[in-house]
């Protein structure tokens, strides 16, 4: 049995019997969902910084910066911008009632089942679409490590998230979480000496990188109109992705909530500028690779010593599973809790609820896996899948959650038609619209125009629906 094999077992048992542990834990549909509701500010962080990254960091980044240059670099500066918004605009208010999910938000908010079980459905589709961006990264991963076919490595890579994310719900993500966002920055920290060394130092990267891409330090890879607005996709949708904002019930206030956000800050800084110059180290130890995405994983596998390129390996691993189980936890609990007890067991039992939500994680967690395997779904470069989640996020829940809590005057109506608008007018957008301006255009100004417009012409929410966040 090679070491890596060895490496990469260790690692998945240890995140397994993380999961055991969280199934202790768990006795409430809080502890299960929002991890009790009592993070601290450390595990809190992490577990928004590995959820920001995830493969479209490790693998897409890299695999884009590949083959378009540095240009792509910019898109780094809208994370502070849009934590910002978070924490000072929208966190003090959207968490002055400690909900379970984003649509339970919405449905308090918005005083109607209607709009919150739409929400949850918009969920349960994007989700599918930005979870099957870290299964590809798993599969080419485990067809690197273990030999097996791409397919198989999907496959075996959903069972284990699966696993654990089935057994100790967001306790076990919140945790494993910590401990990946810890590899992950171990494996590029220790990667990117070890690649200037090869190469000569900084300069001689530099000067390696010009000769054999003389686009790399230039805005000529991807259509201007294109960067901006991918750009743009990922500072509105960061802000509103329910993964991230359904952190916030689970950290214990706002004093919590501030602090971890700084740590997230620091930790995706940290990781960015690693990652940036192994992009320059990959083109220049391999000039011409068919696709981008396979620039960091050829770096550990064919040029780093074995037990240093697994750790990497290792660390992109752990930033798949960082987001894919987080990703579980949100479209399952869109299907317990918001769809299975809104619309049909009001009623349910606590256990019931749990194990409906634990076959939720099931089925949202193959779903991908069928339409990749049955070739239902493209072949997109990692990075520009995430990219259409982020449109997704941004152009359907954006307005939704941020004049929900600044403007008492939404109305169920406008959000509705919002929330509906935003993601039909992407989709569409994605299959017909101009291929040089990113989706999320269109669909954040249909968004945003009905949410205001329609909000307008229809009569004012009830002061009850809006008291408690604008006291």
């Amino acid at each position: 049995m090679s070491l890596q094999v060895i490496i990469f077992i260790i690692y998945f048992l240890l995140v397994l019997g993380i999961g055991v542990y969280s199934y202790q834990k768990t006795e409430e549909e809080a502890d299960y969902w929002i991890a009790g509701g009592n993070l601290g500010w450390a595990v809190g962080g992490a577990t928004i910084a590995s959820t920001q990254m995830s493969a479209g960091l490790f693998i897409g980044t890299i695999g884009i910066m590949y083959s378009i240059g540095w240009s792509f670099a910019w898109v780094l500066l809208v994370f502070p911008i849009s934590y910002w918004v978070m924490v000072s605009v929208i966190a003090p208010r959207f968490t002055k009632v400690k909900e379970l999910t984003l649509p339970s938000f919405i449905e308090r908010r918005y005083y109607s089942k209607s709009a919150r079980a739409i929400a949850a459905v918009i969920i349960l589709v994007s989700m599918v679409v930005y979870i099957q961006a870290q299964i590809v990264a798993g599969g080419i991963i485990a067809n690197i490590v273990f030999g097996i076919p791409q397919s198989y490595g999907m496959v075996a890579f959903t069972i284990i998230l699966l696993l654990y994310t089935f057994i100790g719900g967001m306790l076990a993500v919140v945790y494993t979480d910590f401990l990946q966002m810890m590899i992950m920055l171990l494996g590029a920290i220790v990667a990117l000496p070890l690649s200037l060394h090869y190469l000569g130092g900084m300069s001689n990267l530099l000067k390696y990188v010009q000769a054999v891409n003389p686009i790399t330090f230039t805005w000529k890879g991807m259509p201007p109109s294109l960067l901006f607005t991918i750009g743009l996709a990922f500072l509105l949708g960061s802000m509103a992705r329910p993964e991230q904002l359904v952190r916030f019930y689970a950290m214990k206030d706002m004093k919590t909530i501030k602090r971890g956000i700084l740590f997230t800050l620091i930790l995706v800084g940290i990781a960015h500028f690693f990652v940036f110059f192994l992009a320059l180290a990959s083109r220049v130890f391999f000039p011409v690779l068919q696709k981008g995405d396979m620039a960091m994983p050829m770096i550990a596998s064919g040029v780093l010593p074995i037990f240093v390129g697994t750790i990497l390996l290792a660390a992109v691993t752990a930033a798949m599973m960082s987001t894919v189980d987080s990703l579980l936890i949100v479209a399952a609990s869109a299907l317990s809790h918001d769809i299975y007890e809104n619309i049909f067991a009001p009623e349910a039992s606590v256990n019931k609820k749990l194990w409906i939500g634990r076959i939720g994680v099931i089925i949202v967690g193959f779903m991908p896996v069928l339409l990749l395997l049955t070739g239902l779904s493209g072949g997109d470069i990692i990075q520009l899948i995430v990219a259409l989640f982020s449109a997704l996020m941004g152009a359907s829940f954006l307005m939704p959650v941020l004049l929900g809590v600044l403007w008492k005057r939404t109305t169920k109506e406008g959000a509705i038609a919002a929330m509906i608008a935003g993601v039909l007018v992407t989709f569409l957008w994605k299959l017909y619209g101009i291929p040089t301006i990113d989706p999320v255009v269109p669909g954040f100004l249909a968004s945003t125009i009905l949410c205001v417009g329609v909000s307008l012409l229809t009569p004012p929410p009830p002061e009850s629906a809006v008291s408690i966040y604008f006291d």
